[in-house]
């Protein structure tokens, strides 16, 4: 595939432009009907595997966290992500955009997040109904010895 084609497909798949890259595991939580069904569709084709859900007993390389506000304390969700990564890994919080059911405030995410002991990186349009924001710990960013 040329440059061109590449970055052509990063513009048009979600999951290429998310960062998701072939061989890795990606542990999906909080699914449900309301999930972005072409996203995840795209990331199974992106990593050439289905994901895995919540029952994975191993660490994966990404979770893939659907959260609503009605789902619980976004803090603890995100410290019990952060256990399924490995080291240098990434979670993706996907909530609700602006005005759907579930929306959370991109302030009380960012408070999760620090919380947590995350920094956010970047955030993206997820599809239709979904806002995604990369979440990584701040010791991922620093060159290992």
């Amino acid at each position: 595939m040329s440059a061109t084609a590449d970055h052509a497909e990063e513009r048009t798949n979600p999951a290429a432009r998310l960062g998701f890259e072939p061989g890795q595991v990606v542990q999906e939580i909080g699914y449900d009907d309301d999930v972005e069904q072409e996203l995840r569709e795209d990331i199974e084709a992106v990593i050439g595997q289905d994901l895995v859900d919540e029952d994975y007993d191993d660490v994966a390389d990404v979770v893939l966290l659907w959260f609503r506000d009605e789902d619980g304390d976004l803090t603890d969700a995100l410290v019990d992500a952060i256990g399924l990564i490995e080291e240098g890994g990434q979670i993706w919080l996907m909530t609700p955009k602006t005005g759907r059911d579930g929306y959370i405030e991109p302030s009380d995410i960012n408070e999760a997040a620090q919380t947590a002991g995350l920094s956010q990186t970047r955030s993206i349009n997820a599809g239709k109904d979904w806002v995604g924001s990369r979440l990584v710990s701040p010791k991922a960013g620093k060159p290992k010895r």
